[in-house]
């Protein structure tokens, strides 16, 4: 179990290394801002009940550096808790539309990305590099992921893959995410992928 452990981490590194050896025409490594945004009401919410996570914390530490210790420690955060926590969505667990929450065996995608932002600040990254983020799907549902911001790029943990993928290698369109600045505040995205959309739920 260990060695096949080993051999996937090593494969993945390896395919990491490619993925970032982009052309100088690519998508950008790193996600476009271009203004403010209105929090999600989920995360406002949030907010106000763990109020000290969402307190400005000293301003943008600046990219995480992307070594092996680091990228290991995204692959095992987000298989973790993808494999621990079943999906359910907040109607089904509170019986209301919209809620951010820590989980503890079931939770929405919001709820995955919550914790896994939690692990990985206690592992030592900077909040300020774990950024909230809210994408639609291709099927125009609303989905939130944790944007982990580092020197090679921005990447994606998410709740439907165990893969960790730069944000230009997924499905999604981005609409936008945390501050790096002020985790209280949100700034919007401008994805040169696809054409403009509008504001949207999570689920």
């Amino acid at each position: 179990m260990t060695t096949r452990k080993t051999l996937g981490i090593g494969l993945l590194t390896i395919a990491l290394t490619g993925a970032l050896a982009l052309p100088a025409m690519a998508v950008p490594a790193n996600m476009r801002i271009v203004g403010k945004a209105n929090p999600p009401i989920g995360h406002y919410e949030f907010c106000k009940t763990y109020s000290g996570e969402c307190a400005a914390n000293g301003g943008d530490a600046g990219p995480a550096a992307l070594d092996e210790q680091n990228w290991k420690a995204l692959l095992d955060v987000n298989y973790t808790v993808n494999s621990s926590i079943t999906p359910l969505t907040d109607q089904d667990i509170y019986g209301v539309e919209e809620r951010w929450a820590y989980p503890r065996s079931v939770g929405d995608c919001e709820d995955f990305a919550l914790l896994k932002r939690k692990i990985l600040i206690d592992r030592g990254f900077s909040p300020s590099d774990l950024l909230m983020t809210v994408v639609l799907q291709p099927n125009g549902e609303g989905h939130a992921v944790l944007t982990v911001r580092t020197d090679h790029g921005d990447f994606i943990l998410d709740n439907m893959r165990n893969k960790v993928l730069l944000w230009s290698d997924t499905e999604y369109t981005y609409l936008k995410r945390q501050s790096s600045d002020d985790p209280g505040r949100w700034v919007k995205l401008q994805d040169g992928r696809a054409t403009a959309v509008g504001s949207v739920g999570t689920n």
